[in-house]
């Protein structure tokens, strides 16, 4: 009895270490990295935009796949130009990009040979991932690619279990099996076909639990994520996986994310999880729309989205900031205009964000602070109370620089580190900063 003990103890501590996922070395220097860059560009975009109303108009307006898969004669972006969107992220200081390839409603923006309902299949033909993949290389821009695990349209996705795709009229029994085939082919396409992709943007999960805030949020499926995990790590090593389940990550998982939320908020009701040792990011939209919404005009200010930059970073946070281009494929005014001036301040203060992480203080709605091996950056969106700001650690506290302006201000040395007086300091724009040089 005590050998059975022992072989089954054994047995079980293979199948632990078996499970438990050691990134190559590859992918730990794409985490490092992938933190350095602090700023992208969400491209939320598909047949869905035609309809004007969100990448979710098929759900909200119970259409029926027969019905909804219509749209594959409508969908004509002939207006698309993968420079234009690329130059318009660089420009704006976004390091990367993350493009949706399958939304919910299940159309694949690329040429796959494992779906009919695909970019290729409309009247527009061209497969607009090889073009922008190719144009990112270009710019030296890196791409990520959002790819849906739930699906609307296909009979094999166990919608039965799910949340969401009730009215989409499927009556087939789903099949799993032939549905996780379906995405490792796809998968395989996306990171085979078109170079390097930097990460695997998973959204869906969620379908298959109960709510968010809910003490169960266990799936009702088994999703079979080391299969997916470990057919991505094969194909790209230093591929990043993230999954935007709204949990702490899963095993094989390489950066954690955040909707609409930056970490430690949950101003979405979709954040309830905590933030972890794996990089972050928070994904947020510039308006209230991820797709393209006609009469959605709640879009950010510039202000609003330099301090939501800023005070991501100062979380030790990415940014990756949502557009939703227009179905014949351009990017709205509404989204360049702003990011043209949020690019300006990137040009001039880019360097308090870039290859930092999180400061000695930490973040709130007054200050922010960041750090790289040189510097720490104070980052001023209102005065404190007090009209002092206290900053941990040993610096030189007679040069304190004020970036906005060139002007410097003297410290004061106390126990904690160094105390400045920005009492009579006139804030510049919506981000003032101050540079400490460390000892």
């Amino acid at each position: 009895m005590k050998k059975l003990l022992a072989l089954l103890a054994c047995v079980i501590s293979l199948q632990v270490q078996a499970q438990s996922y050691i990134p190559s070395t590859s992918n730990v220097g794409a985490r490092s990295a992938f933190q350095d860059r602090k700023f992208g560009m969400f491209i939320h975009w598909g047949a869905s935009s035609v309809l004007g109303d969100g990448e979710w108009v098929m759900e909200n307006h119970g259409i029926q796949v027969d019905d909804y898969k219509r749209l594959i004669k409508l969908f004509n972006p002939i207006d698309f130009d993968a420079a234009k969107w690329v130059s318009t992220a660089k420009n704006a200081g976004m390091k990367y990009i993350v493009f949706i390839t399958r939304h919910h409603d299940g159309f694949s923006n690329w040429d796959t040979k494992y779906s009919d309902w695909k970019i290729t299949n409309t009247p527009y033909k061209k497969d607009v991932l090889k073009m922008l993949a190719a144009e990112c290389k270009k710019q030296g821009i890196e791409l990520g690619l959002y790819y849906s695990t739930l699906d609307w349209s296909r009979s094999d996705y166990p919608y039965e279990t799910g949340r969401t795709g009730k009215k989409a009229g499927r009556t087939q029994a789903s099949n799993y099996a032939s549905y996780l085939s379906f995405m490792k082919n796809q998968l395989t396409e996306l990171l085979t076909n078109y170079g390097p992709i930097s990460c695997i943007w998973f959204d869906g999960h969620w379908d298959q639990t109960n709510p968010e805030g809910d003490k169960d949020r266990s799936s009702r499926i088994d999703w079979k994520y080391n299969e997916i995990y470990s057919l991505i790590h094969k194909l790209q090593p230093a591929c990043m996986i993230g999954n935007n389940h709204h949990l702490d990550p899963i095993d094989g998982e390489d950066f954690q994310m955040f909707e609409q939320d930056l970490p430690g908020q949950n101003k979405s009701g979709l954040s309830f999880q905590s933030a972890s040792a794996l990089p972050l990011e928070s994904c947020i939209t510039m308006n209230d729309s991820w797709g393209f919404k006609i009469n959605d005009h709640k879009y950010k200010s510039t202000k609003e989205v330099i301090q939501t930059l800023v005070g991501a970073a100062g979380r030790n946070t990415n940014l990756l900031l949502n557009v939703g281009p227009m179905p014949n494929g351009e990017i709205g005014s509404h989204f360049t205009d702003t990011l043209a001036l949020v690019g300006n301040w990137t040009t001039q203060f880019g360097n308090s964000i870039y290859t930092t992480r999180g400061g000695p203080l930490a973040a709130s709605k007054e200050v922010v602070s960041t750090q790289n091996n040189e510097f720490v950056f104070i980052h001023i969106f209102e005065k404190p109370s007090t009209g002092l700001i206290t900053v941990p650690g040993k610096y030189n506290e007679s040069t304190i620089l004020v970036m906005n302006n060139g002007t410097w201000l003297k410290g004061k040395a106390v126990a904690e580190g160094v105390q400045i007086d920005v009492s009579a300091l006139s804030l510049q724009g919506p981000d003032t900063i101050l540079k400490l040089a460390k000892k």
